[in-house]
């Protein structure tokens, strides 16, 4: 077993039933982000024309919706960080809660969806080397 490390950057280390207490929130912050990140898509284009004739002094009517999707993905996201979880993808809504396994740091891996945290994957992997957690873990 290789000796415990500080973790990178100072982060929170959770214990499996703390990432599990946050998942009902997380969830909340993720729908929010999907919505939000939606409007970004559906109004991508009529945001590229007015940025090209902003020079001109035009604008969009999508354009305060769009600034505030954009506010309300960044407010989610530093919530999610401020917590200690690290986002992965924002498409998938992937998140990884550092953790000791074995007196190792590893991440377990939750993604949008999941009712609970099922796996966990070494720091310097990802989603494609998720493991299950060890039964006496859960």
């Amino acid at each position: 077993m290789e000796p415990f490390e500080d973790p990178p950057n100072n982060e929170r280390i959770f214990t499996l039933s703390e990432a599990n207490c946050l998942i009902p929130q997380l969830e909340q912050l993720w729908m929010i982000i999907k919505e939000e990140r939606n409007v970004l898509v559906n109004t991508k284009e009529e945001i590229k024309k007015a940025s090209s004739k902003a020079h001109l002094g035009g604008g969009s009517v999508a354009g305060p919706r769009y600034i505030q999707a954009i506010q309300e993905i960044n407010e989610s996201l530093h919530t999610i960080h401020e917590w200690g979880v690290i986002v992965k993808d924002i498409e998938s809504g992937l998140c990884d809660f550092p953790y000791l396994l074995d007196g190792r740091l590893v991440y377990l891996c939750w993604k949008f969806g999941e009712d609970r945290i099922h796996s966990w994957h070494e720091i310097n992997g990802g989603y494609s080397g998720r493991q299950a957690l060890p039964h006496d873990a859960l």
